[in-house]
């Protein structure tokens, strides 16, 4: 029996869209340390914030990294 096979368009954009909403995320988190900088600074949750953006900058940069490499080499 075979398979009903997900046409590339709709692959790509189903591995896309969840990067772009990664980047959304990013710089929501971004504006929201920019906007509340005193309160955050003055409560001590400062460093929380800056390390969880430490850890989603290079997450969403490795990630698009490795699908532009996977959509050249015409595997996505």
């Amino acid at each position: 029996m075979n398979q009903p096979k997900i046409s590339p368009a709709v692959l790509r954009l189903l591995v896309i869209f969840p990067n772009v909403i990664s980047y959304i995320l990013l710089i929501g988190v971004l504006i929201y340390i920019a906007t509340n900088f005193s309160g955050l600074r003055a409560a001590e949750a400062l460093n929380f914030w800056l390390i969880l953006v430490a850890i989603l900058g290079p997450m969403a940069v490795f990630t698009t990294y490795s699908i532009v490499k996977r959509i050249r080499a015409g595997v996505l």
